[in-house]
């Protein structure tokens, strides 16, 4: 039976920034931001004073002060890249209870080009540059420095665990990468738009270049600039609109750990329990799902995301990539704009996830510019989950379509 928020609110609009991947000239992270709210306004019909939420990880005052709204709610939560996930969650509460009726969820990170212009403002643990909390001291001593030094630890202890092997992960990268051809945006589209791009193989995956053993740079996800925005918006509001609604039917949100030495299990995430909270509110479960979109910073993570999410036994998470479920064409589509692995990640990636949501489910998957024919699927339910920090907090959604 669903929850008392099912369907309270629905995503009615989702846009990118104008230039997103890999652009000659370097973008502001403002301005990927206010360039895909922009166009989803546009795309909704939705004027953007009409919006009286804003939801952002931490941006929002200013996003507020360039767009000269003075919300009546205000959501700035940080927890990595599954923050656009809980975003969706708390706006479907903030609808539901009555507090506002047009919700902004807006994410903009120029990864790539902070390398040409500074990665102003980075933030460190105390006063000065450079200094080091005393749980990263305490984590470097055990071989945890950079994010691929964290996840090689995860999926070494699968291997462990279940006998799997890094070719079994392989197949998630090149599935994922087929996906990207079939979306002109990607990065990875071809060759003539990236030297590395088009279709890769297995053996391609595993001699790529080592990063940290077992991963590859192909195991890795890329980084890279992004915008996006979603509008999510009361029934009433939806059914005015010129865009397709899709039903947020369930949503739920859980943390591990924030340190990786404190995981209870490298092989387990909090996304079990976030996925358990989304499932009992849609009155759903995993075999209702009918694709699925997964946060892949590595593919070490969509493969033990879709084990926790329920979609396959422990342990055999990768086997939807490997026996070609998850590819064009298969029984369980996921990840069809081409992922963090190909697509895009900018260093939080759940906005992707909510942006190819939306448009899988409003029909809107393969429109010449975000999809060529191929890249849509009849998918009326899906999973969507974002992952943050290092396996640690996690957001899970529940879209449907429209009846």
């Amino acid at each position: 039976m669903p929850g008392q928020l099912y369907k309270a609110a629905a995503i009615v609009g989702a846009a990118e920034a104008n230039e997103i991947g890999f652009p000659e000239e370097p973008k502001s992270s403002l301005q990927l931001h206010i360039e895909a709210i922009k166009n989803v306004s546009e795309q909704t019909g939705i004027p953007i004073s009409k919006i009286d939420g804003v939801f952002s990880t931490g941006w929002t005052s200013e996003l507020c002060e360039h767009l000269g709204l003075h919300p009546k709610y205000i959501d700035t939560t940080a927890c990595g890249g599954c923050s656009f996930e809980m975003h969706v969650h708390h706006a479907l509460a903030a609808i539901h209870g009555g507090i506002i009726d047009v919700a902004l969820i807006s994410h903009g990170e120029n990864g790539f080009s902070s390398r040409k212009i500074g990665a102003k403002g980075r933030s460190s643990y105390g006063p000065g540059s450079g200094d080091a909390s005393p749980a990263t001291e305490m984590t470097l001593a055990y071989g945890l420095g950079g994010a691929p030094t964290s996840y090689a630890h995860a999926m070494v202890r699968h291997m462990h665990r279940y006998g799997t092997i890094p070719e079994d992960f392989a197949h998630i990268a090149t599935v994922t990468r087929d996906w990207a051809t079939l979306n002109p945006r990607a990065a990875m589209y071809s060759k003539e738009k990236h030297p590395f791009g088009g279709p890769i193989t297995i053996e391609q995956v595993q001699e790529s270049r080592m990063i940290t053993w077992p991963l590859t740079i192909l195991h890795c996800c890329m980084v890279a600039d992004h915008g996006g925005a979603v509008l999510v918006a009361s029934p009433k509001v939806a059914a005015s609109l010129k865009t397709k609604p899709v039903w947020i039917a369930g949503a739920g949100e859980s943390m591990g750990h924030q340190n990786m030495l404190e995981m209870d299990d490298f092989t387990a995430t909090s996304a079990r329990r976030s996925a358990e909270a989304a499932y009992t509110m849609a009155g759903m479960g995993p075999d209702d799902m009918e694709m699925a979109l997964i946060y892949d910073s590595f593919t070490i993570t969509a493969a033990i995301t879709a084990e926790m999410l329920g979609l396959t036994p422990l342990g055999e998470g990768h086997t939807l990539w490997k026996d070609g479920h998850a590819a064009p064409g298969g029984r369980f589509p996921i990840n069809t704009n081409g992922g963090g692995l190909s697509f895009n990640h900018s260093g939080m990636y759940g906005m992707p996830l909510l942006i190819e949501g939306y448009r899988q489910l409003s029909g809107t998957a393969e429109d010449g510019i975000n999809g060529d024919p191929g890249k849509q699927t009849p998918a009326r339910t899906c999973v969507v989950n974002g992952t943050g920090g290092t396996l640690s907090t996690t957001g899970t959604l529940v879209l449907m379509a429209d009846d």
